[in-house]
């Protein structure tokens, strides 16, 4: 019997993006533009900061498993405390998740290429994986229903959807979630929500308080604390029970839930990050589709391009490094003839569009 289990062997890790550092080294360049990883250009929440650094002082003390956290968001959205859990990130608590309601003989079902953190999670616990093709780049919802069997377990949704932006609206939801038996767990990623939520057509999961649904949310986009790690849930209160029975004793860290506590304060830099990515996002669509790409419209900080084939993704990818602008090609998602292009400040976003411009017609570095 192998040492590794196959479907740990055969899984391929989590990629992240490369970083400015290596571009520079690689290239040779002073000045690099990262639009890979839907990251906030305006940097980290100011009140988040000032909160870390007033706990930075206590740092010989084991952290209280965020109970601080789970509290003030227990407030804010009119919860028990035993309805949330705060995590590393929301793909700490999918991680949980994964652990904690997954058997053997389980399916998960979501839709071809999900996002990429959780395609790695639910592969690594060897169970079968199903999924269904997107619709015009969209969930298609009735499929997932139609494929539903007696083994299905955990169905994922994201919402806004990472990496094309998209979403599902409040009555695609509603007559989706009918077709669900209650002993199948619905999770709901919900990282990019503060993008689409002013939409009349998107289904905020906090009014769909349903016992088998869990609402997945996170500090790392629109509050600009990727770097920390740090993410929360919502479920009812048997859910979240069993979940903390699994999770780490002192997730989050003391600083990672400081910095969550000073982000929810901070309405000014959500507003102003709100503004910036609405702004980019208009000048990216129009800008790309004048150049000609096919652009998927987004709800989200970032926005997806289909291309003829993966040999143009990887020209594109490789001409914008050597100008100085990282992107973030999709294979690793499942879909190698996609790119995906994060929201910037207006210089940045400009400068990816000039960079892309000279790359269509050719002109060279």
């Amino acid at each position: 019997m192998p040492l590794v289990p196959y479907y740990i062997e055969s899984l391929q890790p989590y990629k992240a993006g490369k970083t400015i550092n290596e571009v520079q080294r690689e290239y040779g360049l002073t000045r690099v533009v990262k639009l890979a990883s839907n990251e906030n250009p305006l940097g980290s929440s100011p009140m988040a900061m000032e909160e870390i650094h007033k706990r930075a002082t206590n740092l010989h003390l084991y952290p209280n498993g965020g109970l601080n956290l789970r509290t003030v968001l227990a407030m804010q959205y009119d919860l028990k405390v035993e309805n949330v859990i705060v995590g590393s990130g929301s793909e700490g608590i999918m991680s949980n998740i994964i652990r904690t309601f997954l058997c053997d003989d389980d399916e998960v079902l979501t839709t071809e290429g999900a996002f990429i953190g959780f395609q790695v999670l639910a592969k690594s616990r060897g169970v079968a994986y199903k999924t269904v093709p997107y619709n015009n780049w969209h969930y298609d919802l009735p499929a997932l229903s139609e494929h539903i069997t007696e083994h299905t377990k955990i169905i994922y949704l994201a919402n806004p959807n990472n990496p094309t932006g998209t979403i599902f609206s409040m009555h695609e939801f509603e007559a989706f979630y009918k077709t669900v038996p209650e002993r199948v767990l619905i999770i709901l990623d919900e990282a990019y929500f503060e993008y689409a939520r002013d939409n009349p057509r998107y289904p905020d999961s906090m009014h769909y308080r349903y016992d088998n649904v869990i609402t997945l949310r996170t500090f790392s986009k629109i509050y600009g604390l990727a770097g920390v790690r740090i993410g929360y849930g919502f479920a009812h209160e048997d859910l979240i029970t069993n979940l903390l029975k699994v999770k780490l004793p002192f997730e989050p860290s003391t600083l990672a839930q400081a910095a969550g506590i000073g982000a929810l304060r901070d309405k000014e830099f959500l507003h102003k990050s709100l503004e910036i990515n609405s702004r980019g996002l208009e000048f990216l669509t129009h800008s790309l589709k004048e150049l000609g790409l096919h652009i998927v419209p987004s709800e989200a900080n970032f926005i997806m391009a289909v291309l003829d084939n993966e040999e143009e993704v990887n020209y594109i990818f490789e001409q914008l490094l050597r100008r100085g602008v990282v992107i973030r090609p999709l294979k690793a998602f499942g879909l190698p003839h996609c790119i995906r292009i994060t929201v910037g400040l207006d210089e940045e976003n400009r400068i990816l569009v000039d960079a892309l411009s000279k790359i269509l017609t050719k002109e060279l570095v």
